[in-house]
């Protein structure tokens, strides 16, 4: 009998050790948690907040756009991020749950956020609000409030890296690069600093890649599909394919424009068991503007052609309100 309960706790023990090192969770797992009182943060716009959210859940408005710096997009000063958060209740050091729309990289930013304040027991819900929804789950229209908590941050120093510790990991064969933009931003013909292309070594894997259907978003633009199901995640063993040349002991590090899609990459990969991923905060908009830093395909942003292209259309929108006046004037 001793033996048999013995084994039971074993099993039941080694089953909750497996949830706890789960990164990415099932609506099964946010109700348990939800039960156990964890913080649910959604991290959508405050209006689609309103529109229906898990219940209890809280929300800072667009947490991407709310916590970083409009020109840099990197964080804005940890004391503002210590007040907004405070105040409503997101302290790291709770377990949380982060969702948002299914297949976003914003919940996996909210995700990065924690941790990079030393977020310990903090999980993504990958399905979203349609995933709950589709569930059976009932939504909440009533704003949530926590009670406000005094923070007091501390950056985890294994989170990221800056632009001057990435340029030093160059041709380091213990570290791995992936870069989560489009092949085109990789190629350097889609310019979005002032330099396109490439930081040397990194291996292009766009983070749609994750998705079952890495084409839902164009889909949905072209009204191909109905909804956003494609984004759901693939199967863990076709994601051990995509990743299959990487070494999961080796320090990963990831990036894309700006830290955003590269945060999705980086989660997928702590969920298949990586056990050094750290994302290149500033990523391209950091690296491409720092003119000195080593770059593969490089290309230069082409601002006459870019100022033309500007007059072409201010012109065109000029004509096209004269137009307006004159066909108002002769009703």
């Amino acid at each position: 009998m001793v033996r048999m309960i013995a084994i039971s706790l074993f099993f039941l023990w080694g089953h909750a050790a497996l949830a706890a090192s789960s990164v990415i969770v099932d609506d099964k797992d946010v109700a348990d948690a939800i039960a156990r009182n964890a913080l649910v943060w959604d991290v959508r716009p405050a209006d689609a907040y309103a529109r229906g959210h898990i219940a209890g859940a809280i929300n800072i408005g667009d947490a991407a756009r709310v916590l970083r710096d409009d020109n840099t997009e990197d964080f804005i000063a940890t004391d503002r991020i210590e007040k907004i958060m405070g105040a409503a209740g997101l302290d790291p050091s709770r377990e949380t749950i982060v969702y948002g729309s299914r297949g976003a990289w914003q919940p996996y930013f909210g995700l990065y956020t924690l941790q990079y304040f030393n977020g310990r027991n903090i999980r993504v819900y990958h399905e979203g609000i349609e995933g709950w929804t589709a569930a059976g789950h009932p939504v909440s229209r009533d704003a949530s409030q926590l009670p406000p908590v005094a923070l007091k941050l501390e950056i985890n120093p294994t989170a990221a890296v800056s632009t001057k510790e990435m340029v030093s990991r160059l041709n380091n064969p213990d570290v791995q690069i992936i870069d989560a933009r489009t092949p085109r931003e990789f190629t350097g013909e889609d310019i979005r600093a002032i330099r396109g292309g490439h930081i040397p070594g990194a291996v292009n894997i766009p983070y749609e890649q994750n998705w079952v259907d890495p084409e839902t978003q164009t889909k949905l633009a072209r009204k191909e599909v109905s909804n956003n199901a494609g984004m759901s995640l693939k199967r863990t063993a076709d994601l051990k394919q995509l990743y299959s040349r990487f070494d999961p002991k080796k320090e990963t590090i990831v990036y894309c424009q700006s830290g955003a899609r590269a945060s999705e990459t980086a989660g997928v990969l702590q969920e298949l068991g990586f056990t050094n991923v750290r994302i290149y905060d500033s990523s391209w908009l950091g690296y491409g503007n720092t003119l000195d830093a080593p770059a593969n395909n490089v290309t230069f942003f082409n601002v006459g052609l870019f100022n033309s292209r500007l007059s072409t259309l201010q012109e065109r929108v000029n004509q096209l309100e004269k137009e307006l006046a004159e066909a108002k004037a002769r009703k």
